[in-house]
């Protein structure tokens, strides 16, 4: 193996590990463990919406922060900060403070925000260059830490263990991830050259001032779209399917079709426009949703678990590299741009899902209404999309990837 090849490696697991502190603890954790906490009685369901929110609110003001940070500072010391951060408000929800906990959640969205944004611009500058999408690989990270905190708190669960632990082991799994790619993470040696998916050539200066616009409203929507699942999944399994063994696979399941499906967003036709795939990648988490709702039982939510997974990261990497394509320069503040509007999409998720079940007879009549305006959001982003390709077609090269 070459010195470049170990070097590409390394940024690439650097990377994935710290999307997955980033997103798969600072942004998720709370999911696996929301029902640890309902049934250790800390809290009900209005509150844990709170917190949820609070946590959304955050990512949204870390996506805003992030995009005035001046183009010359250092990213590697904003992503050791983020990590760092990560773990110590994660490890801090162990304590019962219920007081402090909607500032804790606060913060963890923000950290997230700044260290996805930034891992982000990074990693694939890094990559810039290299044979392939190999930069999809860093996406696997989200999915990943989904999936491993949701196996840990299933076993801390069966093991009759309270969510007071299960917040401090999140935050010793992050700490000692984050020691071990901590040495990865230096100035950035490598020139910010644009990072693309293939053929589809830079925008170069004649974009359409509606373009970023337009592509932001249609990201914060997946934000709105994805949202509703991928907070409330175990409760919504739990109502579903009362007692059964299988309850606590789900949300584990998501996180694993996330990381195969950054994976599969290596190996897509290059030459194609990736605004074709955000379309597709829409469409696919939409029919999840909806399957959650016409299908309520195990296999149900199993398909709707994977079909929501899947798309998941690759939403993430393929709108990253579109607007790398947009934005020639400064990509951090574009990205924090994508976030920022993404983490409106969220923020709404949670307040909607409770004025839904607050004025619907029962809590799955509630979820049902809720999903369902979760999935034709998703369409409706995938309509701009459409719109988006007709209006403003991208240029492209003939030279063979």
């Amino acid at each position: 193996m070459s010195k470049q090849v170990r070097k590409e490696l390394g940024v690439v697991l650097a990377g994935s590990a710290s999307l997955a502190i980033a997103m798969g603890v600072g942004r998720f954790a709370f999911t696996p463990i929301l029902p640890m906490m309902l049934h250790d009685g800390v809290l009900d369901l209005g509150f844990a919406g709170h917190l949820a929110t609070a946590n959304y609110i955050g990512y949204l003001v870390g996506a805003l922060a992030a995009m005035l940070v001046p183009k010359k500072w250092d990213q590697t010391i904003i992503i050791k900060i983020a990590l760092s951060l990560t773990v110590v408000l994660t490890g801090a929800m162990a304590f019962p403070f219920p007081q402090s906990w909607i500032a804790l959640r606060f913060l963890a969205g923000a950290a997230s925000a700044v260290g996805f944004v930034f891992t982000s611009g990074w990693a694939l500058a890094q990559l810039s260059g290299t044979a392939g999408s190999i930069g999809s690989a860093i996406y696997t990270g989200p999915g990943a830490g989904i999936a491993l905190s949701g196996i840990v708190a299933i076993v801390m669960s069966a093991g009759g263990l309270t969510a007071q632990w299960g917040w401090a082991t999140f935050a010793l799994m992050s700490a000692v991830m984050s020691a071990l790619i901590w040495g990865v993470f230096r100035r950035q040696t490598k020139a910010v050259d644009a990072f693309y998916l293939g053929t589809v050539r830079p925008a170069s200066g004649r974009v359409a001032r509606s373009e970023v616009p337009l592509f932001a409203v249609a990201y914060g929507l997946a934000g709105f779209g994805y949202i509703v699942t991928a907070t409330y999944l175990p409760v919504i399994a739990k109502n579903a399917i009362p007692g059964s063994p299988l309850l606590t696979i789900f949300w584990p399941m998501f996180g694993v079709s996330g990381v195969v499906g950054s994976l599969v967003a290596a190996r897509v036709r290059k030459s194609a426009d990736a605004r074709l795939y955000l379309v597709a990648s829409y469409l696919v988490q939409a029919a999840g949703i909806a399957l959650s709702v016409l299908w309520q039982d195990a296999i149900g939510l199993a398909l709707s678990s994977i079909l929501v997974g899947v798309p998941f990261t690759a939403i993430s990497f393929f709108a990253m590299n579109e607007v790398r394509r947009i934005r020639t320069s400064h990509h951090a503040r574009y990205m924090g741009l994508l976030t920022a509007v993404f983490a409106v999409g969220q923020i709404m998720g949670p307040p909607v899902v409770g004025v839904i079940l607050s004025h619907q007879p029962s809590v799955d009549a509630g979820f049902a209404l809720a999903l369902g305006i979760a999935s034709i959001t998703l369409v409706v982003g995938a309509a701009i999309f459409v719109a988006m390709i007709i209006l403003f077609p991208a240029e492209r090269t003939h030279r063979a990837v």
